[in-house]
């Protein structure tokens, strides 16, 4: 009970602020039609209701599943394993992102259809699983995450010179999605239970960083989507 209680302060102190603001302008500057306005009260019950249930769906579901799935991989003893479901998992689990599917959505609009939504979805979750199973391998062998950054972001900016200019700002606001309120849960909670067996719970902060080396993978995609479509 205290978790539901908790959650819905969580949310009304995120969404109170900026219905606020909306509210001051509307009565003050803006003026909207009324009908827009009562639409817009309406979202933001809808958005406090659904953002309640994703939360406590998160704390309940997604991050002790996490976790449980990202210590019994270890077990196997199986490199290969760790790295194909951490693989498989990245992939599902940005395909499943809402923020991915809204950028696609509007880029799709932008592009006339020339970069349809699927391509977009499907390559940025391609993008997060290798790096999600690029982490798990710095996990497994305790690599420096500064190494695999400079070389991530090295390659960043190499792509970069290679594809047309309108390609570059989507590729970040697709890394930048990709850190949303479905995959940074899953993915922090699958390090976490991979750390916590392979170097014990003191090295549970091992896990932090993959989602700065999940956001690279899709850069990356989109970058390379920009030198096939160029």
């Amino acid at each position: 009970m205290q978790d539901i209680k908790d959650t819905v302060k969580e949310v009304v102190y995120a969404i109170l602020p900026i219905t606020l603001v909306i509210v001051i302008l509307q009565f003050t500057l803006i003026w909207l039609p009324m009908e827009v306005f009562f639409q817009f009260l309406a979202g933001v019950v809808m958005v406090s209701l659904g953002l309640i249930l994703f939360l406590l769906g998160v704390h309940i579901g997604l991050l002790p599943v996490g976790e449980m799935v990202g210590s019994a991989l270890p077990k196997t003893k199986k490199i290969g394993l760790i790295l194909f479901f951490g693989f498989l998992l990245g992939f599902v689990v940005t395909v499943a992102e809402p923020d991915v599917r809204v950028l696609a959505l509007q880029i799709d609009q932008v592009s006339n259809g020339e970069i349809s939504r699927n391509i977009l979805v499907y390559s940025v979750a391609l993008g997060v699983g290798i790096f999600v199973a690029l982490a798990m391998l710095r996990i497994v062998f305790n690599i420096s995450i500064k190494w695999l950054l400079l070389g991530g972001y090295g390659l960043v900016f190499l792509l970069a010179a290679f594809t047309p200019a309108h390609f570059i700002p989507i590729s970040f606001d697709a890394g930048g999605v990709t850190t949303g309120p479905m995959t940074v849960p899953f993915i922090l909670a699958l390090g976490v239970g991979v750390a916590s067996v392979l170097r014990g719970k003191t090295s549970s902060s091992d896990s932090f960083g993959l989602v700065a080396l999940a956001s690279i993978g899709p850069i990356l995609a989109v970058l390379l989507l920009g030198v096939i479509y160029g």
